[in-house]
């Protein structure tokens, strides 16, 4: 299993106070020093964390694989088919939103997502979409011509221990439903320490992002050792 870290949230730190530090390619290269499969960056359309130049500089800089979330707009479709980056991530985004909120409805887009799909895959770029743990959204995906999903894991992740039982279920169903329709399966949003073993458990799960415990864990910890602990439990999962 892949561990992706998504950085968005030391350039947040950086925003609130303006100026360079910390900086959130060196968090990159140090995810990665310290073990990590890749590096995940949303760019928003109110750029309110990463920036343009922060994605373009991981690409051309951080030798691993850079998974570009985004929405499918055409503004990051064209950031997207300039970079080509190894992989994107297709997301809802809403201005109001603090972070993602749910999984992309692909039952009820429009003929612009699919457009973004051919387009992406096209150009070599593996193209998830971020679903919830429904087969009929999942088959959908599919259709659309996407090659992996990736699993909306929030309310399972958010859940109190005794209620994340029919969560875990639901995305069981989900990772086995993508497997019957030839996708890779991802999984990510809200993953912790106490969170990822079920997750990682998984046998068709192939990547999972992480990035907000991780990077609000490293005030603490330090992000080399918080990478290091990740890995650890995923390959104990794993094993």
């Amino acid at each position: 299993m892949r561990l992706s870290v998504n950085v968005d949230h030391v350039a947040t730190l950086r925003n609130a106070r303006g100026g360079a530090f910390p900086c959130p390619v060196e968090a990159a290269r140090c995810a990665v020093r310290a073990g990590a499969d890749g590096v995940t960056v949303h760019l928003r359309e109110d750029r309110r964390h990463i920036r343009d130049r922060d994605v373009e500089r991981i690409s051309a800089e951080v030798a691993t694989r850079l998974n570009f979330e985004m929405a499918a707009t055409e503004e990051m479709v064209g950031i997207c088919l300039r970079l080509k980056p190894p992989a994107c991530c297709l997301v809802p985004e809403k201005r109001a939103e603090l972070t993602t909120e749910g999984g992309l409805d692909v039952l009820r887009s429009g003929p612009a997502l699919g457009e973004a799909v051919k387009r992406l895959a096209g150009a070599g770029i593996e193209v998830s979409i971020f679903i919830e743990a429904d087969a009929a959204q999942i088959e959908a995906a599919a259709r659309l011509g996407a090659q992996a999903i990736e699993l909306h894991t929030g309310t399972y992740a958010d859940a109190t221990p005794a209620a994340r039982a029919p969560q875990l279920e639901r995305l069981k169903a989900g990772a086995a439903a993508a497997a019957a329709a030839g996708l890779a399966c991802h999984a990510g949003h809200g993953l912790t320490y106490d969170t990822i073993g079920p997750i990682a458990a998984m046998p068709q799960v192939a990547e999972v992002s992480i990035g907000h415990f991780i990077i609000s864990q490293s005030i603490f910890e330090g992000l080399p050792s918080v990478v290091h602990r990740f890995r650890r439990l995923i390959t104990e999962a794993r094993g």
